[in-house]
């Protein structure tokens, strides 16, 4: 296990570390004088970090690459008020030294018990024919192991092992409530396009040393490999309905909601508008929730610009925390009070108002 990640940032600022990270990405750009210098985003399990080299980069500049591991000697600093690394030294690590747990995130709730939430909200399924579909996919073991460590995405929300499980699950909850209050809505139709409207991201992603997409997953996208998968399934469910067929294929092409967002069809029935909707509210509240996380530390309610959501965002709970005085010291309160005026000479005092964390 390393002894620094990421996330002790705040107790090692302006402090030499020297720790193991994953190469997330990787880039050599020119300095004003021409010289290469490096630019790398740095990974463990509690986040990512962005890392600069200046000196001596021809030595390194061909010995790792993106998904490597490095062994990394340098200065923790902040720069436009986030962290980043100066590296001062850098070595590939061999395999050997390698211990994965410590670069992937994982979900902090309990695998076992968020795939048997599902299990139970299947079993409360009215309609046979998708009760049949999605029990042939939950019963497949290789897709079920997948499905229970994927991520739902590469970054941008529940991008952690586990997350397509927690996404799914977070999902299925919110929509059963939904349902109750939209009694129109099929309900078991819209679980169903919950649980496959991301199931592709399984064979789109790969999660073994960091976060990237298959070539697969590149030329495709998991839209059309769930298609595929769904078709195979089908296969193993008789007389399924060729009308429900239809609309589990429309699920999964419009769940994105728009053209610009990688959808081929813009939600055209109530399931799907919902799925589509539930889906992109809890994605965003997610990625809410980690940004948070992430800048945990930082004195101010405002977090640094969010790229996802295209805006900085204010940690609400933050911001309505009252500030907490330190006492002061108990001599100088007594040499205070010594030389202050008599309550009956005293000016009238300004009311202070309860502050805030700025």
């Amino acid at each position: 296990m390393k002894d620094f990640y990421i996330s002790d940032c705040t107790r090692h600022e302006n402090k030499i570390i020297t720790s193991n990270f994953v190469v997330v990405s990787k880039q050599i750009k020119p300095k004003k004088t021409g010289e290469p210098y490096l630019a790398l985003t740095l990974g463990d399990r509690s986040g990512q970090l962005e890392a600069k080299m200046w000196d001596n980069v021809e030595e390194v500049l061909n010995a790792f690459e993106q998904d490597d591991f490095l062994k990394i000697k340098g200065l923790v600093n902040k720069y436009k008020n986030r962290f980043q690394l100066t590296i001062h030294k850098v070595r590939k690590l061999g395999e050997s030294e390698i211990d994965f747990s410590d670069y992937l995130p994982k979900t902090t709730r309990n695998i076992d018990e968020l795939w048997q939430t599902l299990t139970d909200f299947v079993g409360s399924f009215q309609n046979p024919h998708l009760k049949s579909l999605v029990r042939a996919f939950m019963s497949d073991p290789e897709i079920a192991a997948a499905y229970r460590n994927a991520p739902a995405a590469k970054t941008l929300h529940h991008a952690y092992i586990g997350g397509l499980l927690d996404h799914v699950v977070s999902l299925f909850r919110s929509c059963d409530l939904v349902c109750r209050n939209y009694p129109q809505v099929n309900r078991d139709l819209l679980l169903t396009g919950v649980f496959l409207h991301d199931i592709g991201k399984i064979h789109e992603l790969a999660y073994n040393r960091s976060f990237s997409y298959t070539t697969r997953g590149q030329l495709l996208g998991h839209m059309i490999i769930e298609l595929e998968m769904l078709q195979a399934k089908l296969a193993l469910v008789p007389d399924f309905p060729p009308e429900l067929k239809t609309l589990l294929e429309h699920l999964i092409i419009s769940h994105h909601g728009e053209y610009e967002f990688g959808s081929p069809k813009l939600p055209m029935f109530p399931e799907a508008l919902l799925l589509h909707y539930m889906d992109d509210l809890d994605s965003k509240m997610e990625a809410m929730r980690a940004h948070f996380e992430r800048e945990a530390d930082m004195e101010s309610p405002w977090t640094s610009y969010n790229p996802s959501l295209g805006r900085p965002l204010l940690n609400s709970a933050k911001f309505l925390t009252p500030k907490v005085t330190p006492p002061a010291d108990s001599s100088s309160t007594a040499e205070a009070e010594d030389d202050a005026e008599p309550a009956s000479e005293s000016r009238e005092e300004t009311p202070i108002l309860p502050g805030f964390k700025p």
